[in-house]
């Protein structure tokens, strides 16, 4: 492969855009950007295939900067490449409303594949792109058209490899065998307190090979050695590919290369001056782009559209010789969700059953319906029954079936089904117990950020996980949960509800959604006698209603709660009491509901209140008020039989109807 004084320009120029970006807004990471640029622009030149006027390009080859700190090196790169995004938006970076915020975001600035920054996401978000690459591979390539075989290119740190969700997931990818990654490590030695014997010793290169990934080591200064790397990373099938090389934090920077102080600070003034100097770089205008690298990447462009007309050729032709797979493909990329899916799923008769059980009979009537529902559990399906039993399993070189086995890695979980959604033309779910959400709460919301389905089973919602005590025991995390921005958080009363749950999961393409379900039994509501449970896609409704418009009191549930409300709610009702029941399944659902329907459920002339949910009683005392109480647990739970925990924290029908009457007679 050739490369001339153009190139060096090229790269040039990639680095001082992205320095005068930070130096502008005084503000941002101008090590990264310098010390890469090569890597990048072979990358982006020489192998990356995209589309700048089609972003959403199903077959395009991903690029994911981990290190997202060094957002100027992706921004640049965007903007010469001529996606839309102008010089004046690289001069507001990090600026109120710009295109160019800090870190990289995917849905704010056209091109950005994952929104990245916090560090070992995007690394394990590339793990979830190659796989449903994969996938796409194998459901849709025919012997003599070749649809998908896109490549994820991506950047990682130093700081990325410390981070334990990098771990669990180049694991994960090295059993997969995921020959379609090809990472860059950014190996300078540097963090923002210092170097990095500071606190990281180990060989990255041995580690990587352990997880049976193929590892090159190269200059990171050379380009044919780059390409070359590269070049080997495609030909190599079966293992993902890590490319090692020993980078220079800032390179270029007389005073500031392999310094920490280059890592998030401005270069400054006067360093800028010389950095330009040192390089042969005019000192004026600032954001200056040499008329010879306009022209290398418009010809690269003209090359990439080359590619990109050939694919939509082949498309053309797939779809005349598989008109049926063809009408497959289309269908999974606008997730096309049958209008009749309620019919589909399963009754259940008025008898107790958990809600996990009955979510797992759902999950098997939807899969018949909707084939891009693929995922799986954290080693949990056995419990959380969330296992399709229909299809196969994943697995290297396997990648037919639907069920993915995450193994005990839940942080690694959570990233790949954001980069499994990222793709596009699958909706991911991932399952574990409720408590171990914690462990993936930071790719959740990601996941809210970006507006990405990902549906998040989690099971063992509440104490009752009984016997196995207070470390399996949810108390905090429902509330938690609530607390993410664009986060839908479902907690079903019964078994019917969680159906009316799932379908709201399915319809919800803006955003992730947790289902919260029991391991213990709860009763069935009897819904000839009760309202439907399609009043779930309200958020709450009023599930036992008062004698008058405003009730003496309002009593509201979420969950396994709802079924001894419902209890105590008949009883004082029946001695003459005027009370009603609001089942609260999603806070998030009614709460963008109108105002007068949230009026009609709760009105505000009803001050007295009474909420109940075995977990936290953080976020439920604005529908309490003043006046109101609030039934909840502020402790850990313990280790005993469901019945005794109700019975000892108080979560029982006649402790509800105690409390009420209290509440009532007060």
């Amino acid at each position: 492969m050739q490369f001339d004084k153009n190139d060096a320009l090229a790269i040039n120029t990639i680095k001082m855009l992205s320095v005068d970006a930070v130096q502008k807004a005084n503000s941002g990471h101008p090590g990264l950007p310098m010390g890469v640029a090569d890597y990048a622009y072979v990358v982006w030149t020489r192998f990356l295939r995209y589309n700048p006027k089609d972003t959403t390009w199903i077959n395009r080859d991903r690029f994911v900067l981990s290190g997202g700190h060094g957002s100027t090196l992706l921004y640049s790169l965007l903007h010469l490449s001529g996606f839309n995004l102008s010089l004046e938006d690289l001069k507001n970076f990090r600026q109120w409303d710009s295109k160019t915020p800090g870190h990289p975001e995917y849905g704010v600035t056209p091109g950005v594949d994952t929104t990245t920054g916090p560090l070992g996401q995007g690394f394990a978000n590339g793990v979830g792109m190659a796989i449903s690459g994969k996938i796409f591979e194998n459901r849709f390539n025919a012997d003599n058209i070749k649809l998908f075989d896109p490549y994820i290119y991506g950047i990682v740190t130093d700081g990325d490899l410390m981070e334990g969700i990098s771990a669990e997931a180049a694991s994960f990818a090295g059993h997969l065998g995921l020959g379609n990654i090809i990472y860059f490590y950014d190996d300078n030695h540097i963090t923002i307190e210092g170097d990095t014997s500071l606190a990281f010793s180990e060989n990255v290169g041995k580690r990587f090979e352990a997880y049976d990934w193929q590892v090159i080591k190269i200059d990171p200064y050379n380009l044919n050695e780059i390409a070359g790397a590269i070049d080997s990373g495609q030909r190599e099938k079966n293992k993902p590919t890590l490319i090692i090389g020993r980078t220079n934090i800032a390179k270029g920077s007389p005073n500031k290369q392999d310094c920490a102080s280059a890592h998030g600070e401005p270069l400054g003034e006067e360093e800028v001056k010389l950095t330009k100097q040192n390089i042969g770089w005019p000192l004026e205008p600032a954001f200056y782009i040499p008329e010879e690298t306009k022209e290398v990447f418009e010809k690269c462009n003209e090359k990439k559209l080359l590619i990109y007309k050939d694919w939509k050729n082949k498309l053309e032709e797939y779809k005349t010789k598989y008109p049926q797979k063809a009408e497959n493909l289309n269908n999974r990329l606008n997730k096309e969700i049958p209008e009749n899916i309620a019919d589909a799923l399963p009754s259940f008769e008025n008898k107790p059953v958990a809600t996990r059980n009955a979510a797992g009979e759902v999950m098997q009537a939807i899969a018949e319906k909707v084939p891009f529902l693929i995922g799986g559990s954290a080693d949990l399906s056995p419990s959380t029954k969330t296992i399709l039993k229909k299809y196969e399993s994943i697995n290297r070189g396997k990648f037919a079936g639907r069920n993915i086995h995450f193994g005990i890695r839940e942080h690694c979980m959570g990233g790949v089904l954001n980069g499994m959604a990222l793709f596009g033309g699958i909706i991911p779910y991932g399952s574990t117990f409720f408590v171990f959400s914690d462990y993936m709460r930071p790719s959740i919301r990601l996941a809210a950020l970006m507006k990405q389905q990902v549906i998040y089973v989690f099971t063992h919602d509440s104490i009752f996980v009984g016997e196995d005590g207070a470390t399996h025991e949810p108390i905090e995390q429902a509330a938690s949960l609530r607390l993410i921005p664009n986060l839908t958080v479902i907690r079903p009363a019964d078994a019917s509800e969680t159906s009316a749950a799932w379908i709201e999961a399915l319809k919800n393409k803006n955003g992730p959604t947790a289902i919260l379900l029991t391991r213990q039994k709860v009763p069935v509501i009897d819904r000839n006698k009760y309202p439907s449970a399609k009043n779930l896609s309200k958020g709450a409704y009023v599930l036992i209603d008062s004698k008058s418009e405003v009730p003496e009191l309002v009593i509201i549930a979420s969950g396994s709660e709802v079924s001894i409300c419902m209890e105590a709610a008949e009883r004082l009702n029946k001695e003459g009491r005027n009370v009603r029941l609001v089942n609260i399944p999603s806070v998030e659902m009614f709460e963008a509901q109108s105002g007068s329907y949230i009026e009609k459920v709760i009105p505000s002339l009803c001050r007295k209140r009474l909420v109940v949910e075995a977990g936290s009683t953080a976020g439920w005392y604005k529908y309490a008020g003043l006046d109101g109480k609030v039934l909840g647990i502020d402790e850990f739970g313990a280790s005993a039989p469901h019945e005794i925990l109700a019975e000892k924290f108080g979560f029982t029908a006649d402790n509800v109807y105690r409390k009420a009457l209290e509440m009532i007679k007060k």
